[in-house]
């Protein structure tokens, strides 16, 4: 039977440090006030703050820890921690190891401090237990009085209770210079995150509505972190002034718009796409950052290794056929093939794509928005663009049978065709595409070759350090060997102020690549299973997302914990 936890009361008692009249004249007070039990003792005199938080320590079975001891304030490493949230929540970073943090706090009960914690940083969380005030006293000393200790809602000036009549920013073109520096405190507030979520590198902004609060996250380097949770009473606002922004109907709240915001932010002009999309507690909207030199980091950049890059460059320069980029949203298709447009982009070829939507704006190619509203779908624009006799034919997703055989005749008159599919792997762009309903014979004749691929986060080269025990797990799922380890060495995540505290800064992608050869083309022809056609690729050299990602690991470029969460295998890894 399990044990019974002492109240914080009692256990004073237990330990003398108070009485039962000074605990029930406590309580009183406490519960008048709406005061915790322990504040309240501490503010009448009954007892210490440090007993006090010695018997909170022993109430949760959790370590007590004294700042004031020799060689404690040592143990501190603010690094591990953003220096806003140390501010903010009166926390101190101790140590990291294998995905734990050990944190002091000063209230075993603030769970949602913790969790919110445990998912902005993506790691567990060991706590131990300091009192508030030797917590604050430290942080002061060390990084200054927290003017921030305050969220974003209050740095960017306070607001009035009542709703803010957006009405008087109609005016506002979709073009804003934060430069220009609009005081209203609702323009102040979303100028702030938006231009905070730019130089923290993150590729997404997410405001989401709920119940007793709006949640603004970043995504950055694919994971979601929160950034802080906004008054429920500012969600009107805030939502009517990104819509504004963004040239969005702020009247129409029952149905997803679409809309872009473009803005100068470190003199540089970047671009939002913004989509908002009813909900049950409001609209939710999620600002998409596209940036234009994101597409311009050149192909070794994006995470090649030599034998494949050769193989691209290869493929990229043939005279006809289609080349397939499949993976799921968000894998890196689109500037993988942006890249590869980049390097042909010359004054002796003719590029056109058709894009839903055109993310990104290039110099001497034509660029087709798809508008199916008005009838202008993909397949449309294809057999409009076959007229105008290009070279190269970018389709930004194969969709369905008609899209796929338009783009399978074009690569038969002459054209080179490159567009992506929504597939786990390179084998099954072949399955789909006949699941689809295209023939079989114009699959095999057509395609050149499928290129998979999936974005892995980096270390930080500035923190990472050699992992002398990593999980079996991870590295059994890898295919790691003992020899292995022994002529390599292996790497994880620390976490310092440069990535955030996360141990990873970037990312590359991990590929996939599948050449079309006389067999796997009679296959396909033949309506072979999926398994046979993966074994043949792999028999005729194909190395796998995982076989990839192994390489990645023994080069010290990332874990096998990413690894392993990336590559499809993260079912297996939670079990």
């Amino acid at each position: 039977m399990a044990r019974k936890r002492l109240k914080l009361g009692e256990l004073l008692v237990q330990e003398g440090k108070i009485d039962d009249k000074q605990l029930n004249q406590a309580l009183e007070v406490a519960k008048g006030q709406g005061k915790r039990l322990g504040d309240t003792l501490v503010e009448l005199g009954f007892v210490k703050e440090t007993d006090c938080a010695k018997a909170i320590a022993a109430q949760f079975g959790l370590e007590y820890f004294d700042l004031n001891a020799p060689g404690a304030t040592e143990k501190v490493q603010f690094d591990l921690l953003p220096e806003d949230l140390i501010k903010k929540h009166f926390v101190l970073p101790l140590s990291k190891s294998n995905g734990r943090l050990k944190l002091l706090i000063h209230d075993p009960m603030d769970l949602q401090l913790l969790d919110m914690l445990r998912f902005r940083l993506n790691c567990e969380i060991d706590t131990k237990v300091s009192p508030r005030s030797d917590i604050k006293a430290f942080i002061d000393n060390r990084l200054g009085a927290p003017a921030a200790g305050k969220s974003m809602f209050e740095e960017a000036g306070s607001f009035v209770t009542e709703s803010i009549d957006v009405t008087m920013d109609k005016s506002v073109d979709s073009s804003i210079d934060i430069a220009a520096g609009e005081d209203a405190p609702v323009i102040k507030l979303v100028n702030r995150f938006i231009t905070e979520a730019v130089r923290s590198r993150a590729s997404d902004i997410h405001v989401e509505p709920f119940v007793d609060r709006v949640r603004l996250r970043y995504r950055i380097d694919g994971v979601c972190h929160v950034r802080d949770d906004l008054p429920k009473r500012m969600q009107n606002a805030v939502l009517a002034r990104i819509k504004l922004m963004a040239g969005i109907n702020i009247a129409e709240k029952r149905l997803p718009q679409d809309g872009r915001i473009k803005m100068n932010i470190d003199s540089a002009m970047i671009d939002f796409r913004v989509s908002s999309c009813p909900a049950y507690h409001g609209e939710s909207i999620v600002l998409r950052i596209l940036r234009p030199d994101s597409v311009r980091i050149g192909l070794e950049n994006l995470g090649f290794e030599r034998d494949n890059l050769e193989v691209f460059n290869r493929i990229i320069r043939r005279p006809n056929g289609i080349f397939l980029v499949t993976g799921p949203t968000g894998s890196g298709k689109t500037t993988t093939l942006y890249s590869a447009l980049s390097i042909l982009n010359r004054p002796d070829k003719k590029i056109i794509t058709a894009e839903d939507p055109v993310e990104y704006n290039f110099n001497g190619i034509n660029q087709c928005q798809v508008r199916e509203k008005i009838g202008l779908s993909f397949a449309s624009i294809l057999r409009s663009m076959l007229r105008q006799a290009p070279n190269i034919v970018l389709v930004g997703e194969i969709r369905d049978r008609e899209v796929a055989e338009v783009a399978i005749q074009a690569a038969l008159t002459g054209h080179l065709v490159f567009s992506t599919l929504h597939t786990n792997d390179a084998p099954s762009a072949i399955t789909r595409l006949i699941d689809m309903g295209v023939p079989p014979f114009l699959v095999a004749s057509s395609i050149q070759a499928v290129m998979a691929q999936r974005l892995i986060r980096v270390l930080c080269t500035k923190c990472r350090a050699p992992d002398d025990n990593p999980d079996p797990k991870f590295l059994n799922l890898c295919g790691i060997t003992a020899q292995d380890r022994q002529s390599k060495t292996i790497y994880k995540a620390v976490g310092c102020s440069n990535c955030g505290g996360t141990g990873y800064r970037g990312r590359k992608a991990i590929f996939e690549m599948m050449l079309m050869n006389s067999t796997l083309r009679d296959m396909a022809f033949a309506r072979e299973a999926l398994a046979n056609i993966r074994t043949e690729a792999l028999a005729s050299g194909m190395r796998p997302l995982l076989g990839d990602g192994r390489i990645k690991i023994l080069s010290g470029v990332t874990t096998p914990a990413e690894i392993a969460r990336v590559a499809q295998v993260a079912g297996i890894v939670e079990e």
